[in-house]
């Protein structure tokens, strides 16, 4: 998936004559944070909600003010995951698109990464996940592949996160089943530790709730 195919169709651009109070407006309508200011095809920056809520009038037009404004942007070929990566480092709700000549395309919502990330990494299909906590030294996917496999089960997905002063990795499994007992016992028959398993759509919800940052944080390299 590229950055091309994820462009809002909804979301507009500033113009250095729109006020501050229009651009919050708008941001409110979004539920985004930040917007885009172009004049014609070139990309001025972005302007957040706090840039705005600092300014002395918000009723002036945005170009009467001085503002410092971050130029963050991706090329209209760029990969779903360098999206991601820098939205997830400049804490974003909008990335801007530029094509090669620098001119501007358009903006990518964070919400629509989350949804398009959640179809390319099995999240919405059926199934239950299975976390385990390993040595890195020990870590071997055939062999995962295999335990998972002999119990008429397949992997969905598969995400590794780990800490740069640890020597453990937790690696959580998305399966096609939510008959999970099979699969955790012969881990745990191969000295696998097993530390947590959801299986029920409500826990798996909160499941990727709770790790959603920190995978962001992982794909942040």
């Amino acid at each position: 998936m590229l950055a091309k195919e994820l462009i809002s169709e909804v979301v507009s651009e500033l113009k250095t004559s729109d006020t501050g109070q229009t651009a919050l407006n708008w941001m409110e309508v979004f539920r985004i944070s930040h917007l885009p200011i172009v004049n014609n095809l070139e990309f001025l920056g972005l302007i957040s909600d706090t840039d705005i809520y600092d300014l002395n009038d918000p009723e002036q037009p945005i170009g009467n003010h001085k503002l410092s404004l971050i130029k963050p942007f991706v090329r209209l070929d760029h990969h779903i995951f360098d999206v991601i990566s820098l939205a997830a480092r400049l804490k974003l709700s909008v990335v801007p698109v530029l094509d090669d000549h620098n001119h501007y395309k358009g903006v990518i919502m964070v919400s629509d990464l989350i949804e398009e990330l959640s179809k390319m990494t099995s999240l919405n299909e059926p199934g239950g996940l299975i976390v385990l906590d390993i040595l890195q030294n020990d870590y071997s996917l055939s062999q995962i592949a295999q335990i998972i496999e002999s119990n008429d089960a397949k992997i969905l997905n598969l995400y590794i996160s780990s800490h740069p002063d640890s020597t453990r990795m937790e690696v959580a499994i998305k399966l096609n089943t939510n008959n999970l007992m099979p699969v955790i016992r012969t881990f745990e028959r191969f000295e696998y530790e097993v530390t947590a398993w959801h299986g029920e759509e409500d826990d798996m919800d909160s499941f990727y709730s709770d790790r959603f940052d920190s995978f962001m944080r992982y794909l942040d390299i």
